[in-house]
């Protein structure tokens, strides 16, 4: 369900279909999951007001915490998921940061720390 369909072999592919066959949620569950992949992979988040609509029409209470979650902020959602630009770089950074921040907590004073950020 989470692959993409076309990576998917000739077995895998019956397999996925005879699950979806027998299981309703599992067929709706993939469904929202690739019309979202599509709108993450060709940045089409106009198509987000629809999909939400569709996403609380089914009885899928892990995806209707997901709705009620990019409810809270549509539009930065929609931003992210229309522009071109992208804050993952920051983010990078910031992360590798906090973890030179947690290995050394409580061993050395800023001034390592300080060091260790710049070099690394």
């Amino acid at each position: 369900m989470l692959r993409r369909p076309e990576t998917l072999t000739e077995p895998e592919q019956l397999q996925l279909k005879t699950v979806r066959t027998q299981c309703p949620e599992l067929d709706a569950l993939t469904r929202h999951v690739r019309s979202f992949a599509v709108m993450l992979t060709d940045r089409q988040g106009e198509r987000l007001p629809d999909w939400l609509d569709a996403v609380r029409q089914d009885d899928l209470p892990s995806l209707h915490t997901l709705a009620a979650g990019i409810d809270r902020d549509i539009d930065a959602v929609t931003a992210g998921l229309t522009l071109s630009w992208s804050s993952g770089a920051v983010e990078g950074h910031v992360n590798r940061i906090k973890m030179l921040k947690r290995q050394m907590f409580g061993r050395a004073g800023f001034q390592l720390l300080r060091k260790r950020v710049l070099l690394a």
